[in-house]
């Protein structure tokens, strides 16, 4: 089979996309060759627009744009009381996409558990810090169902004990091992619906 480097280049990083494989990867590469001007300059000039200008927000972990700043921080004129926590950026589209959730949104960017996942960049510190200063009446962990997911969740519930919130975790009907994003919209509504309070510490 013919080889040139910078195909084969691509279709290695395009293979590492989550759900893709080589193959799948050097079918994207011929059709982006074949579509050169529909398709590889526009999305060339998207990659570097994406890379300049959109970053994690240090202070909810959503992404912000460089030139608009973070929507989900500077929402403070809806005035809600209640922070949903979750994993990474897909849940939030996820439960965002389903109108289930109106609220501010955490976003941790992992687990504990995560290989190489440090606790200081989940940003629960900076959760505590919103929910004290943001008159935060109720904190929802939306956190997924696996050992992990369940981990962080105390955790952070832990992290909470001393401040005057409610505390409440989806609903034990979500699947064991089951991803927030990988949940239809009727699975979402009926956990955020029957969500639980968890027992305090500090009683």
């Amino acid at each position: 089979m013919q080889t040139l480097n910078e195909i084969e280049d691509l279709i290695k990083l395009i293979s590492k996309l989550p759900g893709l494989g080589p193959r799948s990867a050097r079918r994207i590469v011929l059709k982006l060759i074949n579509n050169r001007d529909e398709l590889v300059k526009p999305m060339a000039n998207a990659l570097v627009q994406v890379y300049k200008n959109i970053k994690r927000c240090g202070l909810c972990g959503s992404l912000k744009s460089n030139l608009n700043g973070c929507k989900n921080c500077e929402n403070l004129k809806e005035k809600f009381n209640q922070i949903c926590v979750v994993e990474d950026i897909a849940d939030q589209w996820s439960i965002e996409n389903s109108n289930i959730f109106k609220g501010y949104f955490h976003i941790l960017g992992g687990t504990l558990s995560s290989v190489g996942q440090k606790k200081e960049a989940l940003l629960i510190s900076s959760l505590v810090n919103r929910v004290s200063n943001e008159k935060i009446e109720e904190v929802i962990l939306a956190t997924s169902a696996t050992v992990e997911g369940q981990t962080t969740a105390y955790y952070i519930q832990d992290s909470l004990k001393t401040l005057n919130v409610k505390v409440t975790k989806l609903a034990q009907g979500l699947p064991v091992g089951g991803e927030i994003e990988n949940l239809d919209d009727g699975t979402l509504f009926s956990a955020f619906k029957n969500r639980s309070k968890l027992n305090s510490n500090s009683d």
